[in-house]
């Protein structure tokens, strides 16, 4: 073989793997849409083969990063939550490293976000707002900082549940509180670089969504009465209001210039447009009231539960219901490939393979997630997302996390 050939040949066999990683929340583009392919598009009867049980991953509701064979996540141990990193293909740990004390919480202590990846370090926030800097392959912490000590943020009623952004070489993060909502630090160093003065409300529970927008490129959060945009630079691009009530938690999503958002407690949706001058309303309503579990934008259609109508299929550009459907319980979703959805029932921990249509729901397969925990609280439920990466699917209750084989 020649050489040329032969180092084509290996670059096809490496791309796969690297696309198929899970670096951070929501996966590569914070979108929770896997663009991986050759995975099983239907399940036995008894679901996918389990691969493997970590039975000891620690309380809390932490997700995933899959870089590699190195899996990441956070778990409660006693009085401490830590960061750690699992062999993908076994589960066993690999190392471990404190980030901080014991958040206690009502519904379950312990850690809520999850771990980011990025050039060879993980970066992980704690519950109580403690925030570091890891090497990604020893563990070895390289800086730490706090939100509520080092950068006025305030504790809210469920922790930071926040998973850091890496972009640009900052870390962006929302500490919230009178010295600035939005945080930039270095990412190497942990020194602060920028921290919007402008805005002092306090920090809510969703994750920061970076944009490019006319070549421009943004930071988007949603806060509970605002909704708003932020430059690399640390200067407040556009803002405008959104009602939030008690809590609100899932992810901005963006596409052609429309910035869309969604929270619970009866609240629902709101999209707006950006433009030279203040965003222009395109929608409001309740068609979409997503409590936590995540809302994906496929196609020019929005797949997520509703509190109100059960799992809804919704036009991103109207705002119109396409589809509701009640059959399926409450819970997270992801996506394989912008083709099917798995959905996984908080309450029971039932877990589902969709297919993506606009024409109803349209059920596959569907398993029981065997591994479901003694310890979690009693107000507690499955609500830790599921992740695809590398041809696996992982699941979590608490301390015990399940990797199943998905490959076709």
């Amino acid at each position: 073989m020649k050489p040329t050939t032969l180092l084509l040949a290996l670059l096809a066999s490496i791309s796969p793997a690297l696309a198929a990683d899970w670096p951070q929340w929501r996966g590569a583009n914070r979108d929770d849409i896997s663009t991986e392919t050759g995975l099983q598009k239907k399940w036995s009867s008894n679901g996918p083969k389990r691969a493997w049980l970590n039975e000891d991953g620690g309380l809390g509701y932490a997700g995933f990063a899959v870089v590699g064979d190195k899996l990441y996540t956070m778990g409660l141990y006693d009085a401490e939550e830590k960061l750690i990193c699992l062999d993908a293909n076994t589960g066993k740990k690999i190392w471990d490293v404190t980030v901080g004390a014991l958040y206690k919480n009502g519904w379950g202590d312990g850690p809520r976000s999850t771990p980011t990846v990025a050039d060879g370090k993980v970066y992980a926030m704690a519950g109580q707002g403690d925030l570091i800097c890891a090497d990604s392959a020893t563990g070895k912490k390289i800086w730490s900082t706090s939100m509520t000590k080092d950068h006025g943020g305030k504790l809210q009623g469920w922790g930071y549940t926040e998973s850091p952004l890496v972009d640009g070489g900052l870390v962006i993060v929302t500490p919230g509180g009178n010295k600035g909502a939005i945080l930039a630090l270095d990412a190497a160093t942990g020194k602060t670089k920028w921290q919007l003065s402008d805005v002092t409300e306090n920090a809510q529970y969703s994750s920061i969504l970076p944009i490019t927008h006319n070549g421009q490129r943004q930071y988007v959060q949603l806060l509970m009465s605002s909704i708003l945009g932020v430059s690399p630079e640390g200067k407040l691009l556009w803002k405008t209001d959104f009602p939030g009530k008690t809590a609100v938690i899932p992810t901005p999503i963006y596409s052609n210039g429309q910035v869309y958002v969604a929270a619970g407690y009866g609240v629902g949706c709101k999209s707006i447009k950006l433009g030279s001058g203040a965003p222009e309303v395109v929608f409001e309503n309740t068609n979409m009231v997503n409590h936590h579990g995540g809302v994906i934008l496929i196609d020019g259609k929005l797949y997520g539960h509703s509190d109100k109508g059960g799992w809804t299929c919704q036009d991103f550009k109207t705002g119109e219901v396409v589809w509701q459907d009640k059959t399926f319980g409450k819970g997270a979703v992801t996506s394989i490939g912008g083709k099917q959805l798995i959905c996984l029932a908080e309450k029971d921990g039932t877990v589902v393979l969709a297919d993506v249509s606009d024409r109803g729901w349209k059920e596959i397969s569907s398993f029981k997630l065997e591994a479901q925990s003694s310890q979690r609280h009693p107000q507690g439920k499955i609500w830790v997302h599921p992740v695809v990466a590398n041809g696996k699917l992982y699941l979590r209750d608490q301390e015990l996390i399940s990797c199943y084989d998905i490959k076709g």
